[in-house]
């Protein structure tokens, strides 16, 4: 038999796969994973840090649940799409420029990432924290290019912004918005005795010492109504809010307990407080702002145009941007709120035009904030008891009044601490209070034309106030420690039905104990323990004030009654006529074209000037501001902001400023006095 011999079966090479198959896109997969690790970690999980930790930025803008998550999705998803489009595109181009084009990305954004670690943990700030950033980015984006580990540990990473959203939505305080659960608060139990009508106003951020005069008593001259409003009330001079934060001072004031945890000013973690004690047996009209302790059982919050999810977009990328910069910033979303005028909510009228010549409401009356005038609306009898309350964000910050209730812009990033800024925010505030004083005069003018004046119990007080003590300005622990005065003593009067006469009560008054105080007023029985102390009783015998800055840490402090500031008195060449001046050098002024076409009618003048001047004028020298021949300002030139200001000048009276072009000069002042011109670009 003839031996066979098999030939080898036949070898046939295995083609690569093509390109774009499976090899290449689970290459783009991992990059897209490793892109959205990082998206999460520069994007997703600072500003959900940020907005969990302030849910008083939703309850501000009125913002729906759906509205809520909407924003949660859009930080989580959006900020990855550009990145993944620019990949898609450079793999059009090529597989050598896909890969150089991811290597890019991830060092831009590890270099974004450094920035906010570095900010943390380094003292380098601005321009050189850049540069060690770009450093650190192009290092990382070398590494991995080299090496596989970091791709992996980011992709791995890439779950991120889900556990991210996670906390958000379920463990951070403004999980509340999100998910409201209950809101059946504990009604009060009404009991023998008259139930009157009750009128509160809340004010913000406003000290005592603001309005004191140097005999220690409300200074009549600067605040006519407030010193009317004493003069029938009862004045509380001794009187601390709790915290020297909104969301967590106001909740104390209206559940009658000091703060004990760190959850949203919502009502489903506040179900007991005043608008469920007198719910039962009182009508609610509540004007909140930065809260929502009013159930909707109890009343609907009214609609607002700064509400919805472009609203919420659009400071969320404010919020952004303050969390990215190179330079510290305190992050507070509430420094940006702002009472819109009834003009931007756009509101007719609500009430006739008072008799004050002083006061301009025939061309300014559109200025008015739009939840002021709702308020003013409602102050009217009715058959059945009602609660007539309003938070209004007034002195607040940012401060764009004048007292006569003209408007004026100023630099958002306009400094209110150091060398001549703390004296300018001062200014700039209490020309705001002024104008709130002409709110309260409103007030009472329309009690007294309802009748409701002599009927209701009326209530004028703050949450808090704010320091404006230089390099302790604002209101945490540091500006407790140096000012306490100014951040924790605020104005507190109570008018009862019938009051005429008024008096000055310098108990030690807490404003725990607003809940109990108002229940005794109004004879309902609150059925929840509180910690304050009505006013109907024995004072506290205890000299010593709680305060928290934060929940749960109470800070003892003490000092009694505030003495009034040490006046300050005006620069002689304040309101003095000049003329020619021989030249002394130049200034810009940055507005320097809002004085070419002034319409005082329209409510809003150039109330603030603020430029710069040559380095070689010194820190200290001092430049007068004059407008139409009159100066107006007096201000020393300063190191630098950050935006290049040396110099910015308030001009609160808007009797300086005429129809038409205005004239601005700037002066140099010399040792002696003498004036010199700058000329202005």
């Amino acid at each position: 038999m003839a031996e066979q011999t098999l030939a080898p079966p036949e070898v046939r090479p295995v083609a690569p796969p093509p390109s774009g198959r499976r090899g290449d896109w689970r290459d783009e997969l991992g990059r897209l994973l490793e892109v959205v690790a990082l998206v999460g970690l520069v994007v997703t999980q600072p500003l959900l840090d940020v907005l969990g930790h302030s849910p008083d930025f939703f309850l501000f803008h009125r913002a729906s649940p759906a509205d809520v998550l909407l924003l949660v999705a859009l930080i989580a998803i959006a900020p990855t799409v550009p990145f993944a489009l620019l990949g898609a595109v450079s793999l059009l181009v090529g597989r050598i420029v896909r890969a150089v084009v991811h290597t890019l990305v991830v060092g831009l954004l590890l270099a974004a990432l450094a920035v906010q670690v570095g900010r943390h943990t380094t003292p380098l700030r601005g321009a050189p924290l850049l540069l060690a950033a770009g450093v650190v980015g192009a290092a990382a984006a070398v590494a991995h290019r080299r090496w596989r580990a970091p791709g992996r540990v980011l992709r791995l990473a890439a779950a991120g912004p889900v556990v991210f959203v996670a906390l958000f939505a379920f463990a951070s305080p403004a999980s509340a918005v999100v998910l409201p659960k209950g809101h059946g608060g504990a009604a009060g139990v009404a009991g023998a005795g008259a139930h009157p009508p009750v009128v509160m106003i809340v004010l913000d951020e406003l000290p005592l010492v603001s309005l004191l005069g140097p005999d220690g008593r409300i200074d009549a001259t600067r605040y006519p109504h407030f010193a009317e409003l004493a003069n029938g009330s009862t004045w509380y001079r001794n009187a601390t809010g709790v915290s020297g934060w909104t969301p967590y001072a106001l909740p104390a004031m209206l559940t009658g307990r000091y703060p004990a945890e760190s959850v949203a000013p919502h009502y489903s973690q506040y179900p007991d407080n005043l608008f469920t004690a007198l719910g039962g047996l009182y009508e609610i009209k509540a004007e909140e702002s930065i809260t929502r302790l009013c159930p909707p059982s109890r009343c609907e919050q009214p609609a607002s145009p700064e509400q919805g999810l472009g609203v919420l977009v659009r400071e969320s990328g404010k919020l952004l941007r303050q969390v990215a910069a190179p330079v510290d910033s305190r992050i507070d979303p509430e420094n940006s709120y702002r009472e819109l005028t009834r003009a931007e909510a756009g509101l007719d009228a609500a009430e006739p035009v008072p008799a004050d010549p002083k006061f301009r409401w025939d061309a300014l009356n559109a200025n008015q904030p739009a939840r002021f005038t709702s308020f003013l609306a409602g102050l009217r009898p009715s058959s059945r008891p009602t609660l007539h309350f309003l938070h209004l964000l007034m002195p607040h910050a940012p401060w764009a009044y004048l007292p006569s209730g003209a408007q004026y812009a100023a630099p958002e990033d306009l400094p209110n601490d150091g060398a001549g800024w703390v004296d300018l925010a001062r200014q700039r505030h209490l020309a705001q209070l002024g104008y709130t004083d002409r709110l309260i005069g409103e007030t009472l003018r329309t009690l007294r034309a309802s009748g409701l004046y002599d009927k209701a119990l009326i209530l004028v007080t703050a949450d808090h106030g704010v320091s404006f003590l230089r390099d302790w300005q604002g209101r945490g622990m540091d500006a407790i420690n140096h000012a306490a005065d100014q951040v924790a003593w605020v104005p507190m009067f109570l008018k009862e039905p019938g009051q005429q006469a008024g008096r000055i009560d310098d108990r030690n008054w807490q404003h725990v104990d607003l809940l109990p105080t108002i229940a005794d007023e109004t004879h309902v029985s609150v059925p929840w323990r509180v910690d304050g102390r009505s006013a109907k009783q024995a004072p506290r015998e205890q000299a010593e004030k709680l305060f928290y800055d934060r929940p749960g840490e109470p800070v003892r402090i003490g000092g009694g009654v505030p003495s009034s500031p040490a006046p300050v008195a005006p620069d002689p060449l304040v309101g003095t006529r000049v003329g020619d001046k021989p030249a002394g050098g130049t200034a810009t002024v940055a507005n320097l074209a809002a004085f070419r076409a002034v319409d005082p009618a329209t409510g809003e003048l150039p109330a603030l000037v603020w430029g710069t001047v040559p380095a070689s004028v010194p820190n200290g020298t001092k430049l007068a501001v004059a407008v139409n021949g009159t100066v107006g300002a007096v201000v020393p030139v300063v190191p630098p902001d950050k935006g290049g200001r040396r110099f910015a000048a308030f001009l609160p009276d808007d009797r300086l400023f005429a129809a038409g072009a205005n004239r601005l000069d700037i002066y140099r002042v010399g040792a002696d006095g003498s004036l010199r011109s700058l000329r202005l670009s």
